[in-house]
């Protein structure tokens, strides 16, 4: 479902998209992902080439275009599309992450940290552990046009994500649980020597 609003300088198009999985999360502390970028709230969100909510994005994507550039808005995707310049992008692209092949996925990020709840709505922090790379989510987005000195795209931000489900956590992602370690309290192995 999207819902398009304006301001006064830029036409948004929000955007919730369910059951996605995770990657490259960065909602709790800005991270510059190029050197010389400024610091920002991230994430990509995989989607699979058969969830049910594609051909809504893609319409928001040509309706953002279409807010963005009028009459010119079905030309001007065609040409961002064949430059791979709208925030939907072909996994396969990216082979190479965990994940990413025989998916799409969308980029965003946002300088203002975005919201972040269980999937009961109750507020979370990065201490929680709850939002990791390869868990499942559903993201609210905002799409915009960009035209300026850096040009033409159709950018996401992102505004805020909800746990969904658990998944399998991407390589480097997630953190030892307890039952990882013995108990080594008493005993020998409490006192013994490492070399």
């Amino acid at each position: 479902f999207f819902v398009p609003f304006h301001n006064l300088r830029l036409s948004k198009m929000k955007f919730k998209l369910n059951n996605v999985r995770s990657a490259f999360n960065a909602y709790f502390e800005p991270k510059a992902v190029n050197a010389g970028d400024k610091p920002a709230y991230s994430g990509a969100f995989l989607i699979p080439k058969d969830h049910p909510q594609l051909k809504d994005l893609e319409k928001a994507i040509a309706a953002t275009a279409d807010e963005k550039w009028g009459a010119k808005g079905p030309a001007m995707l065609k040409t961002l599309k064949a430059g791979d310049k709208t925030a939907l992008h072909d996994g396969d692209s990216k082979a190479t992450y965990q994940g990413f092949e025989g998916n799409y996925f969308i980029s965003a990020r946002n300088p203002v940290r975005p919201t972040c709840v269980d999937a009961d709505k109750t507020p979370l922090v990065e201490s929680d552990g709850r939002l990791y790379s390869g868990c499942y989510v559903n993201v609210v987005l905002e799409l915009w046009g960009q035209d300026n000195a850096y040009g033409k795209r159709i950018n996401a931000t992102l505004m805020g994500v909800q746990f969904y489900r658990d998944g399998d956590a991407f390589s480097g992602g997630g953190s030892a649980s307890s039952d990882d370690f013995d108990d080594v309290a008493t005993g020998a192995d409490a006192s013994a020597d490492f070399v």
